[in-house]
């Protein structure tokens, strides 16, 4: 789901300290480590179920999202991922023998999407073999037999494409050794078998965590598993059952349909979220869905207090009403109550309780396409506002939004809105000086 470093989360401290331990985690870990053979594919009439199930795979598992560059040939890569230190463009996966991997065996396949070794050394934290590790051997197998079946495209992709000495692959041997967990999926005994296959979804080919958990400083997930994480000016959200930024008011069904088709009765999705609905989650079966869902609703609420909304006599409060009612009513109705399944309710929205309004920013300042699936043919947008709203009438509405209709949140500050600008690039606003 996730397009760049963020899904490891590389950083200038995790070098420094891979560096320092890179001679012993090349002798531990092991470039040339021997990795057992998972399944052998199968033959014949079972080899076609084979590849339907491979297919199904990579659905859930997103390939297509990072392997395929923007107007370029399914997987055939380019992708270019935008890191701190450089670019990383993604590699050519299609059977072309020069430049893609046609010379591969499947344990070569394996090494490097359950082992994270590729036929060039450590792959980069883009890749989110924390997630991968966990296929089972038949989907790993099944996935393999789907990939055999890409038409070859010759695509010359220079991948690595970063300054010394984030270039230097073996750095990375030390960051596998501390924080790489190189094991399959184990079911949890006293667990349902749908909460199980959940667990095995989010934490495996769905690598939910990749974004919806936070970063630690060397780049791996944090302590607080899928309670948020904040992403290239996107904050992926709670997903444990917290009520007020979390999924703790919304059902199974709820969660189904936002998974299917990018909207429910509260919401739709945008930015790499849609993504995700449009490449992967839409294609899952319904069992897998309420699988996903019923794992989710049975982890523990995260915790933190509730802060006290900000008060309706607050200067940015009354300014920010008088912004939404000129701007926003006509698509989120005046009582934040939006379109069902098409426009976004803002009243007792998880998202705008969230402490971190970085999504919203993103939102207001470039606007966002909704979602187009099978099950929502006809996705409404939403125009970007950087050139209408000033970075003090933005802070204002987002304010208000934020603390209305049984919102609760913190302000959004003017320093706020001018660096979210200033990182998307957005419009600038049309009516001058930002003093103004």
């Amino acid at each position: 789901m996730a397009k760049t470093l963020r899904r490891a989360g590389l950083t200038l401290g995790a070098i420094v300290v891979l560096g320092a331990i890179g001679y012993t985690a090349l002798v531990q870990y092991g470039l040339h480590k021997s990795y057992p053979q998972a399944l052998q594919p199968e033959s014949g009439a079972a080899l076609q179920d084979q590849i339907k199930r491979g297919e199904y795979v990579a659905r859930l598992s997103d390939c297509t999202a990072c392997h395929t560059a923007q107007g370029g040939q399914a997987f055939a890569g380019g992708y270019r991922l935008e890191t701190l230190f450089g670019a990383i463009l993604s590699s050519n996966i299609t059977l072309d023998k020069e430049t893609g991997i046609g010379n591969w065996t499947q344990e070569q396949f394996d090494r490097a999407v359950r082992h994270g070794v590729g036929s060039h050394g450590y792959l980069y934290a883009a890749m989110p073999n924390n997630a991968y590790a966990k296929l089972t051997d038949r989907d790993l197998t099944d996935l393999w037999a789907y990939i055999r079946t890409i038409p070859a495209v010759k695509n010359e992709v220079v991948k690595n494409q970063l300054p010394f000495p984030f270039n230097q692959r073996w750095t990375l041997a030390g960051w596998n050794l501390m924080l790489f967990d190189d094991a399959v999926f184990k079911p949890t005994l006293n667990k349902s078998a749908e909460i199980n296959r959940g667990a095995y979804l989010v934490d495996g080919p769905g690598h939910c965590a990749a974004c919806h958990t936070s970063k630690n400083l060397l780049g791996g997930d944090s302590n607080s598993y899928l309670q948020g994480g904040t992403l290239e000016g996107w904050h992926a959200p709670d997903l444990t059952p917290n009520p007020h930024v979390g999924l703790g008011s919304r059902n199974q069904g709820d969660i189904v349909s936002y998974l299917k088709s990018g909207t429910n009765r509260f919401t739709a999705s945008s930015g790499p979220m849609t993504e995700a609905v449009e490449n992967s989650t839409q294609y899952m079966t319904d069992d897998d869905l309420r699988a996903i869902a019923s794992y989710l609703q049975s982890l523990p609420a995260s915790s933190g207090v509730q802060p006290a909304p900000v008060a309706a006599s607050d200067t940015a409060m009354i300014v920010g009403k008088k912004v939404y009612e000129s701007q926003c009513n006509a698509c989120h109705v005046s009582n934040g109550s939006g379109i069902r399944k098409m426009i976004p309710t803002l009243a007792n929205n998880p998202q705008m309780n969230s402490a971190d309004p970085s999504s919203l920013l993103n939102v207001v300042l470039k606007g966002s396409q909704g979602p187009l699936t099978h099950a929502n043919p006809t996705a409404a947008g939403m125009p970007d506002f950087a050139w209408k709203l000033s970075d003090s009438n933005i802070p204002d509405v987002m304010t208000y939004t934020r603390n209305s209709w049984g919102n609760a949140a913190a302000p959004v500050t003017s320093d706020m809105v001018a660096k979210a600008r200033a990182n998307l690039q957005s419009k600038s606003w049309a009516g001058g000086s930002q003093s103004q």
